[in-house]
C-alpha cells in the first residue's frame, strides 16, 4: 500500500523559510516521480513542483520558481520541499504526491494527507 506522510509545516513570518518532508513507503521510491501540490483556503489544488525519478530535472510553478527547491533522498525514501522567502499567498495545505515512471507531468496517482503551512505576521 502506497503511503505518503508529510511533515514540517507550521506558522512562519513573511520572508521566512520552512522545509517540508514526505516519508514514502509501500512502493519502490527510486522508480517513482514525486510531486508537491497545495491547496489554499477556498481554492482548488495547485501544482507546485515535480522531480521525476531520475532526480536530475526539476520543474516548478511560476509562482514559486526561485524560492522553492524540491529534492529527494532515495536512500531514505524521502522527498523534500525547501521553501524560502515565503509570502502570505503561500499559505496552504501542502501535499506530497507520486506516480510511476520517470517523466514529467503534473497529475499523480497517490497523494498524502497534507501538512498546513501558514505565512503570517
Amino acid at each position: 500500500e502506497v503511503q505518503l506522510v508529510e511533515s514540517g509545516g507550521g506558522l512562519v513570518q513573511p520572508g521566512g523559510s520552512l522545509r517540508l518532508s514526505c516519508a514514502a513507503s509501500g512502493f519502490t521510491f527510486r522508480t517513482y516521480s514525486m510531486t508537491w501540490v497545495r491547496q489554499a483556503p477556498g481554492k482548488g489544488l495547485e501544482w507546485v513542483s515535480t522531480m521525476p525519478c531520475g532526480g536530475i530535472r526539476t520543474y516548478y510553478a511560476n509562482s514559486v520558481k526561485g524560492r522553492f527547491t524540491i529534492s529527494r533522498d532515495n536512500a531514505k525514501n524521502t522527498l523534500y520541499l525547501q521553501m524560502d522567502s515565503l509570502k502570505p499567498e503561500d499559505t496552504a495545505v501542502y501535499y506530497c504526491a507520486t506516480y510511476s515512471g520517470c517523466y514529467y507531468k503534473q497529475s499523480y496517482d497517490y497523494r498524502g494527507q497534507g501538512t498546513q503551512v501558514t505565512v503570517s505576521s
